[in-house]
């Protein structure tokens, strides 16, 4: 056990058990909505892992230990910090534990602790990727290298729409990393229950993307995979009217200097402006949409 984890006693006795226990992560809290949204939809995003069936787990850095399974106070206190929270990538881990910060963690992050903490499968919103115009900025989110690295299962919705979808595949397959599609041939964008490119394979049940997890360790693969989960269609919004507003908050973002790990948060909080509320309606919906796939093949795990 690294002396830095701490895994709560609820999660832990899962583990110990066999039981299925599904990773989250927390920069939705604290960079992905304002409070009190974000404290709500974390909470109702567990609430929906428990109803499927399984334990949530969501991963954090509270006074510089690596927290897997926050109880509803420590939840509380990473929704009202807000973006006042480090949001902590695999780069980060060594400062925050070294001088007992609390952070929240980024995809990358949050695979690299649950993997220590023996959690095999973890939903997300969207996963980073490479940023439009990366030819020039070299803007590439560290999820998609840990995603080639570290042996978790991440279900998301695709990349976010607001990078270079098609590039941030071509990284995934450069680096070995499957995308499936789960009930889809195309992989979805977000907000977008499509993007215009076609998923590497497509599974129509849980139970069948638990067998390649399985398979893919017996091959003795290091990496994860990616379950792209298309968001429900009520809450869908159309893609080329989404395309519209992310050009014009890029243009806003270069305007005013907003980069690296900002420019994220910079771009959905503009978003959620641009759409009056629907990306934001949209962002949580698929949160809890990605979390029931999860727990579902948590179980068949």
């Amino acid at each position: 056990m690294n002396p830095n984890l701490e895994i709560s006693p609820e999660v832990a006795a899962a583990l110990a058990g066999g039981r299925a226990v599904l990773a989250l992560e927390s920069t939705i809290i604290s960079h992905g909505m304002p409070y009190p949204g974000n404290l709500q939809t974390a909470l109702a995003v567990e609430h929906c892992v428990r109803e499927a069936g399984a334990i949530p787990a969501t991963i954090a850095i509270m006074g510089g230990k690596l927290k897997v399974g926050l109880v509803e106070s420590e939840i509380e206190q990473l929704a009202e910090l807000g973006q006042k929270a480090v949001k902590c990538s695999r780069r980060d881990l060594p400062f925050l534990i070294e001088n007992g910060h609390t952070g929240a963690t980024t995809v990358a992050a949050t695979m690299i602790i649950a993997e220590m903490a023996g959690i095999e499968v973890f939903a997300t919103g969207g996963i980073g990727g490479v940023h439009r115009g990366a030819q020039v900025s070299m803007d590439i989110s560290a999820d998609l290298q840990e995603l080639a690295r570290t042996r978790v299962a991440v279900v998301c919705a695709g990349p976010k729409s607001i990078l270079d979808i098609g590039l941030t595949l071509e990284y995934l397959e450069t680096h070995g990393v499957p995308v499936i599609g789960y009930q889809t041939d195309e992989l979805p964008a977000f907000y977008a229950r499509s993007s215009g490119f076609k998923v590497d394979y497509r599974l129509d049940s849980p139970e069948q993307i638990a067998a390649v997890i399985k398979t893919n360790q017996t091959l003795g693969a290091r990496g994860g995979l990616v379950v792209a989960n298309p968001v429900p269609k009520h809450f869908a919004l159309d893609r080329e009217t989404v395309d519209g507003y992310i050009a014009t908050a890029i243009q806003e973002a270069g305007q005013q200097g907003v980069s690296g790990k900002w420019l994220t948060p910079f771009l959905l909080e503009r978003l959620d402006q641009l759409t009056r509320g629907q990306s934001l309606a949209s962002n949580i919906e698929l949160m809890k949409n990605n979390a029931r796939l999860g727990s579902s093949i948590a179980l068949a795990l």
